[in-house]
């Protein structure tokens, strides 16, 4: 199949109301993508043309070396000044984590710069239920000890304060706003030291292969750079820089 049918394709699939299922297991999904990087994938979605699928640039990775893939599972907080019921939506929402899970916590989203919304304690309990890890919008603690666990997160920053009388879970595995994507129970988190991006579960698996194969051709160009090709031949032969 030529590289437009391949796009064609793909745009139907992105175009269908039909809610697709995954055709290959969500492990071997997430062990694929977790072997690309998040460039690929995003000029795939570009080709699409969803152009704005990464989130914001201010979460990054707590170490550069951290990549995660997972199924979203989606956490929405407010600005909230009580104290009570935070632990209770929390106990809940942790019993509802399955294996395979990266939590994605709009918790930034009306611009609170204060709390922290996970630590060390969130971590183990996550690393439990077979979380992948997390993507934050919003602060951690713990810091050391989130380390320790080895456990890849994204965030936008690192405070000392806790959640209570600043922030409040209102709801989880509901479609949430992080930046300004939309993020929906069961869509695929990928992140990397390039940040985090969401890509449609009905997309999953053709964005994968498409990617795949962009990794393949940007390996055959550097084979052409490294052998000495000038720019206009390496051009000729259909490479890109």
């Amino acid at each position: 199949m030529s590289t437009q049918m391949q796009i064609d394709k793909l745009k139907e699939i992105r175009d269908s109301v039909e809610e697709v299922e995954l055709s290959i297991p969500l492990e071997e999904l997430c062990e694929r993508y977790e072997k690309l990087y998040t460039g690929a994938v995003n000029d795939v979605l570009r080709e699409l043309c969803l152009p704005n699928q990464a989130l914001p640039t201010s979460i990054v990775p707590l170490r550069d070396e951290m990549v995660v893939c997972g199924e979203a599972f989606t956490v929405k907080a407010v600005k909230d000044p009580t104290m009570g019921g935070e632990m209770e939506m929390r106990v809940e929402m942790l019993d509802d984590l399955r294996p395979g899970h990266v939590i994605i916590w709009n918790a930034n989203a009306h611009g609170n710069e204060y709390p922290s919304h996970w630590g060390g304690v969130m971590t183990q309990a996550s690393m439990k239920r077979g979380c992948r890890g997390a993507i934050i919008d919003g602060g951690i603690r713990d810091t050391k000890d989130i380390l320790s666990q080895k456990f890849p997160i994204w965030y936008r920053y690192r405070t000392s304060c806790g959640a209570l009388s600043h922030t409040k879970v209102v709801n989880y595995q509901v479609p949430i706003y992080v930046g300004e994507v939309i993020v929906r129970p069961g869509d695929i988190l990928l992140a990397d030291i390039d940040g985090a991006l969401v890509v449609p579960r009905k997309l999953a698996v053709a964005v994968l292969e498409r990617a795949e194969q962009i990794e393949r051709n940007e390996g055959e160009i550097k084979e052409w750079v490294a052998a000495g090709l000038t720019a206009e031949e390496i051009h000729d032969r259909g490479g890109y820089f």
